[in-house]
């Protein structure tokens, strides 16, 4: 039972390692969602994330001859960098397995706490496996990111922190989960001290592991995982925090990578500092719960997990958060391919900003041009601009939601091909790594012709690429077999209207 955590939370002494992180008020956007906004800033521990309080903890209580065999754990992020430095703190050896993959500045931080770092295997699971092997052939012990009572009463100290720096009326609290030791500890104290304060549990949409077994009422594995919010990308939920959890978590959120980057900037202006994308995930479900209940007046605390990003991923969460704030509207629309078109279609959007606007002659009579304007965070100013220029006998398409507009069309120089026959337009993830790229060519050339390639390192975890290929009708099932065996998850986005309206060899027409 979740009591059984109260007393293992109340003698956790972590506090010569991690730090009491503080509850801070998010003034700006308190006023903006008209609500009290706190956000519990473990981007501040000596890690730059929570992991450090349930890897100490854990290691607390280990036996003596269990401290002098050492530990090993396998992770690429935040809980290596927090067991190396409770593992120093305690004089511990302790040994990272990362894959061989990980950014060096990740294995930078966690050789210079002391830890021996073991580079394995292109990915997670192989260096699991090999961490695990060394429990056996080395009698470690393996010390495990989130499923283990010890890591969970560690992370579960946070609970008891906000209850004693703000000893009002809480309404709810908003947890990110991924394996779920964070969000299994705060409930579990939370729900024992305060059962009327509501957790509400905030997953990545492509990552939402706990949402799918509390629908299914056990754990399952979620056949493919999206590598944004790395910190919270777990396939599994944890059997001892979903057991925590089905009796403690009130609600599941899911959140979108663009609410997530806007979650980002939220807490950068607030605080100036700029936090994960598993960081921002609880305040970006706190944004949604409140914009869909439409609730005011209430304290809401979000748990502010971690801030250990590349610096290279911030120009990809500045690109998405506009969009994820629902200021920028992407739109496709027909203009007259007429001496100053451009300049009536500027008077015709009127105050409002153009934040993007590309275009490439096509068509002698009319032109289809892709273009950012500045909204509100209203959804109905972005409807009511579209209505406004249909009314002015401008043809639109709303491209905001389209990931395929955002992901490719915005960033590329291209025009109509009508030369090409049965063109086909894909859309490829695949996880990016050192020669993942050459690795995808290489399964895909020589195929079938390709007349469109479109590649961005977006600084995440998968590589995004677009390719056009001219496969004749006849062979339309050699392709989709073909597609199922290369092993990458894929989409055919001919009918797409961001390809139709500004790539497709059939001129204007959304028609293919």
């Amino acid at each position: 039972m979740p009591e059984s955590y109260i007393k293992r939370i109340l003698n956790a002494r972590i506090y010569d390692v991690a730090v009491e992180t503080p509850l801070d008020e998010a003034r700006a956007l308190s006023i903006r969602l008209d609500n009290r906004v706190l956000l519990k800033r473990e981007d501040l521990q000596p890690v730059f994330s929570f992991k450090i309080r349930g890897a100490y903890n854990k290691l607390l209580q280990l036996s003596q001859a269990e401290r002098e065999a050492g530990v090993v754990t396998a992770s690429a992020g935040n809980h290596a960098q927090g067991l190396a430095l409770g593992a120093q703190k305690l004089g511990v050896k302790a040994t990272i397995v990362m894959p061989r993959t990980t950014p060096s500045i990740k294995v930078d931080a966690v050789r210079a706490r002391g830890a021996r770092v073991v580079l394995h295997g292109d990915a997670f699971d192989e260096a699991l496996a090999h961490a695990l092997k060394l429990t056996k052939d080395k009698g470690m012990t393996y010390v495990p990111p989130y499923d283990d009572p010890d890591v969970i009463a560690g992370q579960g100290t946070i609970g008891l922190e906000i209850l004693r720096q703000y000893p009002g009326d809480i309404d709810a609290i908003f947890l990110a989960v991924g394996g779920g030791g964070l969000c299994a500890g705060v409930a579990a104290y939370i729900k024992y001290v305060r059962p009327d304060i509501k957790i509400i549990a905030v997953e990545p949409e492509d990552a939402a592991c706990l949402k799918a077994a509390m629908e299914k009422g056990k754990r399952v594995v979620l056949p493919q995982v999206g590598l944004f919010a790395d910190g919270v990308a777990v396939a599994q939920i944890g059997k001892e925090p979903f057991r925590v959890m089905r009796k403690t978590v009130d609600e599941c959120m899911t959140v979108s990578t663009d609410e997530i980057c806007a979650g980002i900037k939220d807490i950068f202006e607030d605080t100036r500092s700029i936090a994960e994308p598993a960081g921002a995930v609880a305040l970006a479900g706190m944004k949604k719960y409140v914009d869909q209940r439409g609730v005011k007046g209430q304290t809401l605390v979000a748990v502010v997990s971690g801030a250990n990003t590349n610096f290279d991923r911030l120009r990809y969460i500045s690109e998405r958060t506009e969009i994820g704030e629902k200021r920028e509207a992407i739109l496709a629309v027909t203009i007259p391919e007429r001496p100053g078109a451009y300049k009536q279609f500027c008077q015709a959007i009127g105050k409002r900003n153009i934040t993007e606007f590309n275009y490439r002659y096509g068509d002698p009579s009319a032109a289809r041009i892709f273009v950012g304007v500045s909204v509100t965070t209203d959804p109905a100013d972005r409807i009511s601009l579209v209505a406004e220029l249909q009314a002015k006998g401008y043809p639109v398409a709303d491209m905001t939601d389209n990931e395929m507009a955002k992901l490719h069309i915005r960033h590329m120089v291209g025009g109509k091909a009508p030369q090409v026959s049965h063109e086909r337009v894909l859309r490829f993830e695949f996880p990016e790594r050192p020669g993942a790229l050459y690795n995808f060519l290489t399964k895909v050339a020589g195929r079938w012709n390709i007349t469109l390639f479109h590649y961005r390192n977006h600084g995440a975890a998968y590589g995004r690429v677009l390719v056009g290929m001219a496969v004749p009708p006849a062979e339309t099932q050699m392709l989709t077999s073909f597609l199922d065996d290369l092993g990458y998850p894929w989409w055919d986005e001919t009918q797409n209207p961001a390809y139709t309206f500004f790539l497709g060899a059939n001129g204007l027409s959304s028609e293919h």
